[in-house]
C-alpha cells in the first residue's frame, strides 16, 4: 500500500530516504562499512569509473549508507540532491572551494559561525578571495555591499549568537540580480522549521552534529543543493578533496534523524516558556528569541520560519563578570559549546567562543560582554527555569 501523497511531518521524518534492504529485508539501513566495492566484471568496472553506469566504486566517492542519509535530508529540505561531509566545516569548505577563487568576492553575515568566517579572513584571503562581513538583517546594506565580482552570499539566519534574521527571499533576489549564488546555514532551524531553498537559496548547509543527529555524539555536515547543475559542480571537488563522511557516522545520523521531530518540537516548546520567563526577569536586560513579539524581526520570523526554534540569547545587567558567574552556577544546563542535542547547553560567547574576536568587532556584531547563549534541550521546562532562576540569584 502506498503512503498518502501529503504525509505529516513526523511520518516524513520517519520514512525520509529509507526503504527496507532488498537482500535481507532489514528495516534499518545497513552500515556498509567497506572502503571499496567489487565489480562483477572488468567491463562493469570500466563503465562505473567512466561514469557510464551508476554504482558504487570506493567509499570516498560514495557509499550506500551515506547515500541514504543524503537522500533523506535532501528530501526534507526540498533539494535536488545533497553531499554528506565529515564535519560541518567540511561542508562550509566544500562550498568555498567550489564557488570561490582568486579575484572573487564573498559577502557573509557578520555574526557568522566563527570558523566559517575566520577561514575566509585568514586562509582564503591568502589566495586572493575578497570579503565583507555585514549585518545581513539589513537588505539595503547587502545591496550596497554587492560587487560585480561577488560570487557568493553566505547567510546565517538566525545568526549565531545574536539571533538576527536575514530576509532570505529578499537577500536571494538581490544576490541573484548581482550574479551571485546564495548559501544559507540552516543549522539553527533544521529542515523542520525553515527551508531556505523554498525562498530561492541555491544551497543549504547543516552541521549534522546538531538537531539532525541530536545526541551530542557525532560530528558531520551536509550541503543540500537546489538544482542538479550546482550539485554536479560541487561533487568532483567533494570527492577529490576527501571530505567524505564515514558510513558508520552516516548510520548514527540516520538513527538520530528518526527522533528529530520529537526533539525539535519538545525543545522549542521549552524555549518558548524559558524566553517568556527571562523576558520578565529584572536581572536580564534583553532577550533575543524570534518567538517573542519583542524581537525586532518577529513578523519576518512568522513569514519564513515554521517555528522560532530553541536557541535563546539573553543579556545580563552585570556584563562580563555576571555572564561568567552565571556559567559557574547552573546545574541542569550543561556548560559546553555546541547546540541541538537532547540536553540543554549554555555558554558565554564573550569569554568563550568569541573571546578571540577583537572586542570592537565583537560588539559591532551585537555580541556584548553580558550576552549568554542558551541551547534549550528536552528536559522539563520548569526544571530549566528553576535552574536559571537560582543561578541568576
Amino acid at each position: 500500500m502506498e503512503m498518502k501523497s501529503n504525509p505529516g511531518i513526523h511520518t516524513r521524518v520517519t520514512h525520509a530516504g529509507t526503504c527496507p534492504d532488498s537482500e535481507h529485508g532489514s528495516v534499518a539501513t545497513p552500515i556498509y562499512q567497506t572502503s571499496t566495492f567489487k565489480f562483477q566484471s572488468a567491463e562493469e568496472g570500466a563503465r562505473r569509473i567512466s561514469g557510464e553506469e551508476n554504482g558504487f566504486i570506493y567509499s570516498r566517492l560514495g557509499n550506500p549508507t551515506t547515500a541514504t542519509l543524503e537522500s533523506a535530508i535532501s528530501e526534507l529540505e526540498g533539494g535536488a540532491g545533497a553531499l554528506a561531509t565529515a564535519s560541518g566545516m567540511a561542508a562550509v569548505n566544500l562550498i568555498y572551494l567550489t564557488f570561490l577563487g582568486s579575484g572573487m568576492h564573498i559577502v557573509g553575515t557578520d555574526a557568522l559561525y566563527g570558523s566559517s568566517r575566520r577561514i575566509i579572513e585568514l586562509d582564503y584571503s591568502r589566495f586572493g578571495v575578497d570579503y565583507d562581513f555585514i549585518d545581513t538583517s539589513d537588505p539595503e546594506l547587502l545591496e550596497k555591499t554587492l560587487k560585480p565580482n561577488t560570487a557568493l552570499v553566505y547567510l546565517e539566519s538566525p545568526a549565531n549568537p545574536t539571533l538576527k534574521l536575514a530576509d532570505i527571499r529578499h537577500c536571494t533576489e538581490l544576490a541573484h540580480r548581482a550574479g551571485a549564488l546564495v548559501a544559507v546555514d540552516n543549522t539553527f532551524m533544521s529542515p523542520l522549521l525553515q527551508r531556505p531553498l523554498e525562498f530561492g537559496a541555491d544551497m543549504v548547509i547543516h552541521s549534522l552534529t546538531k538537531y539532525i543527529n541530536g545526541h551530542t555524539d557525532v560530528i558531520g555536515g551536509m550541503v543540500i543543493f537546489r538544482d542538479e547543475q550546482i550539485l554536479e559542480q560541487a561533487r568532483p571537488v567533494h570527492v577529490h578533496s576527501g571530505g567524505c563522511m564515514d558510513p558508520h557516522q552516516a548510520w548514527l545520523v540516520l538513527r538520530g534523524l528518526k527522533t528529530m521531530a520529537l526533539r525539535v518540537y519538545k525543545a522549542q516548546d521549552n524555549a518558548r516558556q524559558i524566553a517568556e520567563f527571562l523576558e520578565t526577569d529584572g536581572r536580564v536586560s534583553r532577550v533575543f528569541y524570534p518567538g517573542l513579539k519583542s524581537h525586532p524581526q518577529y513578523e519576518l520570523a512568522q513569514s519564513q520560519m515554521e517555528g522560532p526554534g530553541s536557541m535563546i540569547s539573553f543579556e545580563l545587567n552585570g556584563g562580563l563578570e555576571a555572564g561568567q558567574k552565571l556559567m559557574d552556577r547552573v546545574s541542569v544546563a550543561t556548560l559546553a559549546v555546541s547546540l541541538g542535542g537532547y540536553e540543554t547547553l549554555i555558554q558565554h560567547p564573550a569569554s568563550m567562543t568569541h573571546a578571540a574576536v577583537p572586542r570592537e568587532e565583537r560588539l559591532s556584531s551585537g555580541i556584548t560582554d553580558g550576552l549568554v547563549r542558551l541551547a534549550v534541550g528536552c528536559e522539563d521546562a520548569e526544571d530549566i527555569i528553576a535552574d536559571l532562576d537560582q543561578a541568576l540569584r
